[in-house]
């Protein structure tokens, strides 16, 4: 959409009777509105989440419009470059916050100790329901499995593993049981109890899997299944260089990505699909460099119609036609709010009478995204973020206008 210019805008708010009055908050200006005397107003904005990067409505808009993977690609990380490779990735279980990780039985089940470098077969018991790694008091990682109680077991003899332990079935997927035993989730590759710092007495529990088996978890946790097949390889290509750059950036620590929306939503089994996991071989291994190392590839649901700079030089502020596509329900987006959430957050301005809009990155509708503004009440003042706006108010960005 294109940008208001300040003439326009100062214009439009003399013609308004209201008690909100506008002015660009770009080029020097600052942006007034008054709150009403109800305390309830609109916000109205475009796009949801960040705007870095690939927008996810405007993929499958790009491919509506006949775009391939490599082309959306292309738009959205200018001047990336495609490698191929296919290897591991830890991915930190965040639903499991005991200290031990939980499988149930099956034939084939194995423990590696990851100290000694043994791996041991598990013995198929009568009557056992559930195998789990431990720890005890002194830090050390035990084997333990359940008939009506949990019973030790000493791999090899040993009473307690020489490192962390890792376990794995014989058909390449285990069920972790969550806390509380009543909650399941599948996943591929091996599970691993592993210690967040060495000498650690606590545990997490961390998939080892490789990079296109844990895709086929993350695609259609991140977009609809039922998309275009060259919108959701765009979205493999996008997520499996997100893991790499996460691989690489986190090489030494014990988990290397998590599984929720702080990195990109990860499900197991539980998500696979034919679709994505089409859409997974057809990119195999393919994935964005920018000189020569994984790029950051940042996504989000919506841009608005215009992407924001993300700080790196193929995450550009730019305009996006594909976004606005009549299938997109948060390409425009409207909301009704209470003054008394910015009240109660900072009580020390007392009533709000006033929001300023003091800076805006210049980009689209409004004068572009809101960098940082001011509450003004009868009490005081308190400048905040574009970013904290958002979040106490709950809006679906920071490209909004008051009215």
């Amino acid at each position: 959409m294109p940008a208001r210019s300040a003439a326009a805008l100062a214009t439009a708010a003399a013609l308004v009777a209201g008690p909100l009055l506008a002015a660009p908050a770009h080029a020097g200006t600052v942006e007034r509105f008054r709150v009403p005397a109800s305390g309830t107003f609109t916000v109205q904005g475009h796009g949801y989440g960040h705007g870095h990067g690939m927008s996810q409505y405007g993929a499958q808009g790009a491919a509506r419009q006949g775009l391939s993977a490599a082309q959306i690609l292309s738009f959205y990380y200018p001047g990336t470059t495609v490698a191929t490779k296919v290897q591991p990735i830890r991915v930190l279980i965040s639903a499991d916050t005991t200290r031990d990780t939980n499988v149930l039985a099956e034939p084939g089940l194995t423990v590696r100790d990851l100290g000694s470098s043994t791996t041991y077969a598990l013995p198929d018991i009568a009557g056992v329901r559930r195998w789990r790694l431990n720890v005890d008091k002194a830090g050390h990682t035990v084997v333990a499995y359940q008939t009506g109680r949990w019973h030790r077991y000493r791999p090899g003899g040993f009473a307690y593993l020489v490192g962390d332990g890792q376990l794995r079935a014989a058909d390449g997927t285990l069920t972790l049981v969550l806390p509380g035993g009543t909650t399941t989730a599948t996943y591929r590759g091996a599970l691993r109890g592993a210690s967040p710092a060495p000498g650690s007495t606590d545990r997490d529990t961390v998939d080892v899997v490789s990079v296109e088996q844990y895709l086929r978890g993350v695609v259609s946790a991140e977009m609809p299944a039922s998309w275009d097949p060259a919108a959701l390889q765009a979205q493999a290509g996008a997520a499996r260089t997100y893991a790499l750059f996460e691989k690489a950036d986190n090489a030494g620590r014990y988990s290397q990505i998590c599984d929720t929306g702080s990195c990109q939503v990860y499900r197991g089994t539980s998500a696979e699909y034919p679709s994505t996991d089409a859409a997974i071989r057809a990119t195999r291994g393919q994935y964005l460099t920018y000189g020569g190392k994984p790029a950051f590839t940042q996504f989000g649901s919506s841009s608005g119609g215009w992407t924001a700079d993300g700080g790196e030089p193929y995450l550009r502020a730019q305009p996006d036609p594909y976004d606005g596509w009549a299938g997109n329900p948060v390409h425009s987006w409207s909301k009704k709010v209470d003054e008394g959430v910015l009240e109660r957050r900072y009580p020390r301005i007392g009533d709000l009478r006033r929001i300023d809009i003091t800076a805006r990155d210049g980009n689209g509708d409004y004068g572009g995204r809101v960098q940082s503004l001011v509450l003004v009440g009868a009490k005081g003042k308190q400048a905040i973020s574009g970013g904290t706006f958002q979040s106490l108010l709950g809006l679906r960005s920071t490209w909004f206008d008051l009215g």
